[in-house]
């Protein structure tokens, strides 16, 4: 049944052509057959090296609407900071011994944001925070002394991309409820800051392509244009 469906969301994308962003947009959302309120994705394939340092493109952004996801925030912090991250509204505040509590395997949270000087302690755990995306790192802005806007940040629907080793980036930039411009507006924020951090050592073309997908969707080819 599911592949029936699919197929049938696959029939309503032509191959051939490339879509404006507004129109892939409005397209996606069509094609979600599932019942549940299925994410929104943009994938972009650039032109890097990933295993060149400059070309290792990681970073954050807030997206304008936010981006659906419910992010349970843990704070490894000390002294004041611990008090400044309770009234962020961080889900969990705490210091050596929350980092105790992961070693012993407890992962119910989504992100972490550190204070520099906890980052010795929590580093021990990065063979196991490392692999699940989860270590904190300054690129992101997860790695600061101001905890309070960087728990605002995640809340708001702060969205972290991160190149493979294959040059491709994959972001969730909603959900099917979201309006067209809503999605149209997260779209376009995300693929200037991925235009914005194009290394300098990149020749030729940058972007080689972009495709839009719901969680069960069909790939859209789109263009900015």
């Amino acid at each position: 049944m599911a592949g029936k469906k699919f197929e049938a969301a696959k029939a309503l994308v032509d191959r051939s052509k490339v879509y404006n962003y507004k129109e892939g947009i409005a397209l996606a959302k069509k094609t979600n057959w599932t019942k549940f309120d299925a994410s929104v994705e943009v994938s972009f394939v650039l032109n890097v090296d990933p295993r060149q340092a400059d070309q290792n493109i990681r970073g954050a952004i807030v997206l304008p609407n936010g981006n659906g996801k419910t992010q349970r925030v843990l704070v490894i912090t000390q002294g004041a900071k611990l008090e400044e991250a309770t009234a962020a509204g961080a889900d969990f505040v705490g210091g050596a011994d929350k980092i105790e509590e992961i070693q012993k395997g407890w992962l119910d949270f989504d992100k972490i944001v550190a204070t520099p000087d906890m980052m010795g302690q929590l580093g021990k755990l990065g063979r196991l925070l490392g692999p699940k995306g989860l270590m904190p790192n300054p690129k992101t802005g997860t790695v600061t002394m101001d905890v309070a806007k960087a728990v605002d940040d995640i809340k708001k629907g702060k969205a972290e991309y991160r190149v493979d080793r294959d040059g491709n980036v994959n972001v969730m930039i909603g959900k099917c409820s979201f309006t067209d411009e809503q999605l149209a507006e997260n779209f376009k924020t995300l693929y200037d800051q991925i235009l914005k951090v194009r290394p300098n050592s990149v020749k030729g073309g940058y972007i080689k392509s972009v495709t839009l997908s719901t969680t069960m969707g069909p790939g859209i080819k789109v263009s900015i244009d």
